[in-house]
């Protein structure tokens, strides 16, 4: 494939003592309308948002995806290599084009959202990078992917990333993984239960939303999330529940953690992606979970009180990693 240079070897790896994580997922452009009805344009997606706050907060991270050869691809990658993100496992499609979206916002806060991504080139992955990321045996490090990673991908491309990232994990890696179900991403329930449970299964950290996990699983109650996770062998799980208290659970004990400075927020984009990527970056820097998931709340607070997903760097939290024991 022309252009497609860049080697998935190192993925999740460990360097010069420090963690290095890899974000598997889809960034797209995005247009946000104005009160005036124009649009301004820039890019966005789960993961992606993920990894621009983990390079923000001090983490080596790299991002995993396809683009096409196209002047917004090319923009779009100077734009994270901009923030820290590393771009050297981006390949890009020749005559291919990404995808995008059109996001609209409420008086509250919530997201109205429009896409064309059929056809981006991220779903050919797996199918056109696979075996590269098969001859992966990572040492310790961590990846990191969500439910709109699964979606993006069919069956078979998606049961062939789960048995690479557990390849990654035999190999020494961990695996973080945040559910993020959008019903439009799936042709049914049934199917991202399926998907989903078989990501549980793969993980090592999971962190969901409780909203996410009521709509798919029917669960009643947090604690009901936390009990079905266990249940899937998964060993650390922060349960996410808006302007709630998380539940964090770590070494079989459940721990809420409430956010310390409730407040109406502007905009919701990306409050779980950067509570994820805060929890994350303080884990790998030896916070405890519970410590982590006070730094999660702090960057999530920052992150709705602006609009848009990426927050101008003068408005993250100063303090936004925890202290505390090694994970």
């Amino acid at each position: 494939m022309a252009r497609d240079r860049a080697s998935l070897r190192g993925l999740g790896q460990r360097e010069s003592g420090a963690v290095r994580v890899a974000t598997i997922g889809e960034c797209m452009v995005e247009f946000r309308r104005r009160a005036a009805g124009s649009y301004t344009r820039a890019w966005g997606g789960d993961t992606l948002n993920v990894a621009v706050y983990l390079a923000r907060l001090g983490t080596a991270v790299d991002y995993v995806t396809l683009l096409g050869d196209d002047p917004l691809s090319s923009e779009m990658v100077a734009g994270w290599a901009a923030e820290g993100v590393g771009t050297r496992l981006v390949a890009h499609v020749p005559g291919r084009l990404p995808g995008l979206y059109l996001i609209e916002t409420d008086a509250s806060g919530e997201r109205t959202f429009l896409y064309w991504r059929s056809a981006a080139p991220v779903r050919d992955l797996i199918r056109l990078r696979g075996d590269r990321l098969a001859g992966e045996r990572a040492s310790p490090g961590l990846i990191y992917l969500s439910g709109v990673t699964l979606s993006l991908f069919e069956p078979g491309d998606r049961a062939r990333l789960l048995e690479l990232l557990a390849a990654c994990r035999a190999g020494g890696a961990r695996v973080a993984f945040d559910d993020n179900f959008r019903p439009r991403g799936w042709p049914d329930r049934a199917e991202a239960r399926a998907a989903f449970t078989a990501a549980f299964r793969t993980a090592d950290i999971v962190l969901p939303s409780f909203e996410d996990e009521a709509a798919l699983y029917g669960d009643a109650a947090p604690d009901a999330t936390v009990t079905r996770l266990q249940g899937l062998g998964v060993a650390e799980i922060v349960v996410k529940y808006g302007a709630q208290p998380c539940l964090v659970v770590a070494g079989g004990e459940v721990v809420p953690v409430a956010p310390a400075d409730p407040s109406a927020p502007v905009d919701t984009t990306a409050a779980g992606d950067s509570f994820n990527a805060a929890y994350l970056a303080a884990r790998l820097g030896g916070s405890a979970p519970a410590a982590a998931a006070r730094a999660g709340h702090r960057l999530a607070a920052a992150v709705i009180s602006h609009r848009g997903a990426i927050i101008p760097r003068a408005a993250m939290p100063e303090a936004t990693l925890g202290g505390g024991a090694a994970p």
